[in-house]
């Protein structure tokens, strides 16, 4: 008879949609999700090969993700798993360390919005601008949340999770993803007060200028420069512009704690003057 070796470990039956195992070769928990995987199975069985559903491996989590899911109601974290799925389907595979603290998130906003204790997304705007198929998708996944549960989630809220969604697709953490909005907030901001006047929003050039700082910012944090140098013309051609990006680039420099490369001036500078001087962006 031939020996029949289990390789994994029912940790803990969400419900019938999910379940909790361990991987025992790679000691890798794994949340397994579809419908029915978790009928019939009970905690502690052993399994030659897992049930056939979508598979989110947590390969980062600090802490067991028996402790995670035990504080979350198993249909959040089902409804994390479609969003995830949902976002995955238009815009390429994400990190699947997300799905808890998605989970986690949509649960608690949920409660929040039975209660009537929304909190405010001060970047909302900025969010939906910069991660703007990020964005897109948040919505649609408060439309699946809707259907799952009853419980419906604002635009604030959207914002919070395409966050999540942001830092599963650039595999960075939530918090980074709501730092780099902040901080474009405070660049166009800037530019604003610098201009004295309002810059219009919602167009391909304040969209743009948006996305420069964006990836301005990406390319601090990882210690990379542009191949563009225009620093001898901008500085000639648009002082004003140029005086305002050696601003906000101080102003950048002291809230990363990075030196930004010379040539992010000039470059910064053009984009400003593109979207307030009156150019065609």
């Amino acid at each position: 008879m031939q020996e029949v070796f289990f390789m994994y470990r029912v940790i803990k039956v969400l419900n019938n949609n999910g379940i909790l195992v361990l991987d025992d070769a790679s000691g890798q928990e794994q949340i397994l999700l579809g419908n029915g995987v978790g009928f019939g199975h009970r905690m502690g069985e052993r399994m030659a090969e897992l049930p056939k559903g979508r598979r989110y491996e947590l390969v980062n989590e600090k802490t067991s993700a028996l402790t995670r899911v035990n504080g979350i109601d198993p249909i959040y974290i089902e409804a994390a798993g479609k969003i995830i799925e949902m976002a995955e389907a238009t815009m390429g595979p994400l990190q699947h360390d997300i799905l808890i603290p998605m989970a986690d998130h949509i649960a608690m906003a949920a409660a929040r919005a039975r209660e009537k204790k929304e909190i405010p997304n001060p970047f909302q705007h900025d969010i939906a601008a910069l991660f703007g198929d990020e964005y897109e998708a948040a919505r649609k996944g408060c439309e699946i949340l809707k259907k799952m549960t009853g419980t419906a989630l604002g635009e604030d809220e959207a914002g919070f999770i395409a966050l999540h969604i942001h830092a599963g697709l650039a595999q960075e953490n939530v918090a980074d993803s709501l730092e780099t909005a902040r901080l474009v907030g405070v660049c166009m901001t800037m530019i604003e007060e610098g201009a004295g006047k309002k810059l219009p929003y919602g167009s391909l050039g304040y969209n743009r200028l948006m996305s420069h700082v964006r990836y301005m910012l990406a390319r601090a944090r990882k210690g990379e420069r542009t191949d563009l140098d225009l620093e001898a013309y901008a500085k000639e051609q648009f002082p004003f512009e140029y005086a305002l990006a050696e601003q906000i680039l101080k102003k950048l420099e002291q809230e990363l704690r990075l030196v930004l490369a010379k040539e992010e001036t000039g470059f910064l500078a053009i984009h400003i003057r593109r979207v307030t001087g009156g150019e065609t962006a």
